[in-house]
């Protein structure tokens, strides 16, 4: 009878050390692609930070997988005893440093000094404050917290997808990743949501053109913007980019151009299209 009641409570124990070791199972939001056929003023923008997911449960640092972070004491003892979401990050194009220290079982000390906890969120228990509301929750947190290494991120606003455009190629510039769009007024949900968008830097490809169309207010009398069509065959205007000089001086059909954009829509069409420059570069 000893020797049975020994073994079952061995066995619960060993059961128990092995479940501590399990990951957590999280409440973590997921990012869906930017659409353009969103209304900007929707959202909250901010820094898409190049580094390592790490949730804050109030007493453990975890990975959104619920993997275990060994990050140094003096690094989580201080931080609120509340629900964080955020970034490990040092610096931008730093990404290679920052997963070797962050994956480090034993941390060193130096390499954590170079850290930061970028917050981006801070969900409630019961999940009725919007993502407006959890931003200043965040922001009194982290000014209550007082650490060097804890910071909340700032989100910005933009009043249409070229001021959207403009904002990325300023922090790409800068050397960022992309730019992450928040539904201001959005519920905290778990799981993959367009209530998070990201939105990364643009690629760049050719196109011919179709037809030129005149433009409307201060360029009109001038080329407005040009239908072109990819190699697939499929056709969609572009009309940024151009100076007005080129505008005065359209393209003929036929003429080769080059355009950048960030990704595609649901139909394939790229994004944010911005005109490059001609394949001969007669302007």
């Amino acid at each position: 009878m000893c020797v049975k009641s020994f073994l079952m409570a061995f066995l619960c124990l060993f059961s128990v050390a092995v479940l501590s070791q399990s990951p957590q199972k999280l409440d973590v939001q997921l990012a869906t692609l930017y659409s353009d056929d969103i209304d900007v003023t929707d959202y909250l923008i901010s820094e898409k930070y190049d580094g390592v997911r790490a949730i804050w449960t109030g007493q453990r640092l975890l990975t959104r997988q619920g993997n275990p972070i060994h990050a140094p004491d003096w690094f989580t003892d201080p931080l609120p005893n509340v629900w964080l979401d955020g970034e490990l990050w040092s610096r931008r194009k730093d990404f290679e440093f920052i997963v070797s220290t962050v994956r480090k079982h034993d941390p060193i000390d130096k390499e954590w000094r170079q850290i930061r906890y970028m917050i981006f969120d801070a969900p409630d228990q019961t999940h009725l404050m919007t993502f407006e509301q959890r931003v200043q929750r965040y922001s009194q947190l982290v000014k209550q917290a007082n650490l060097s290494h804890l910071v909340s991120i700032e989100q910005v606003s933009v009043t249409n997808n070229q001021q959207l455009s403009s904002l990325l190629e300023d922090y790409i510039a800068k050397g960022a990743e992309g730019l992450m769009l928040h539904r201001k007024e959005a519920k905290f949900e778990s799981g993959r949501t367009d209530n998070l968008l990201k939105l990364k830097p643009h690629m760049d490809a050719e196109a011919t053109v179709i037809k030129v169309f005149n433009g409307s207010g201060k360029y009109d009398g001038m080329m407005g913007s040009v239908l072109v069509e990819m190699p697939s065959g499929l056709r969609f205007k572009i009309g940024s980019g151009f100076t007005d000089l080129q505008r005065q001086n359209p393209p003929e059909k036929g003429q080769v151009l080059t355009y950048k954009y960030h990704g595609f829509t649901a139909r394939g069409v790229p994004r944010f299209a911005s005109f490059m420059r001609y394949r001969d570069e007669k302007w």
